[in-house]
């Protein structure tokens, strides 16, 4: 039978080295040829392009920002004029209202002014009747 025979650490430290050479050669290799030139350019391009769209969606969303606040700004002032102009209406329907009240009061002051004087009139007249009466029955003709 053969027997398996490990090679000696020297050796495999030198079979290790020249993999680890062999492998860095065939990287750099790889990184500075034209293919990969040509794929740093592209993905520079692609970047350039991308910034290029994100300032632009930036910009369109500061405009679109801007649009809205001065919406927000007109529909407040138009509030704020309904608001006072509500305010106001409510205001001469209260001046309305107390002008009505006043009137109402000072009918009714008036009616029941002339109700007393029409009823002290009335009593009057009864007092001065029973009087009358009462000196036709003294003296009796």
């Amino acid at each position: 039978m053969s027997r398996h025979q490990a090679p000696d650490p020297l050796e495999r430290q030198n079979s290790g080295l020249a993999t680890k050479k062999a492998m860095l050669e065939k990287f750099r290799a790889k990184t500075e040829g034209p293919a990969m030139e040509q794929a740093r350019a592209a993905r520079s391009a692609v970047h350039a392009a991308r910034v290029a769209r994100e300032t632009e969606r930036e910009a369109a969303r500061q405009a679109r920002e801007a649009e809205l606040a001065a919406q927000r700004a007109r529909e407040a002032a138009a509030a704020e004029k309904a608001r006072l102009a509500a305010q106001a209406a409510a205001e001469k329907a209260r001046r309305e209202a107390d002008q009505l009240a006043t009137m109402i009061a000072t009918e009714e002051a008036a009616r029941a002014e002339a109700l007393a004087a029409e009823q002290k009139a009335a009593r009057d007249a009864r007092y001065a009747a029973r009087k009358a009466a009462k000196k036709i029955r003294r003296r009796g003709y």
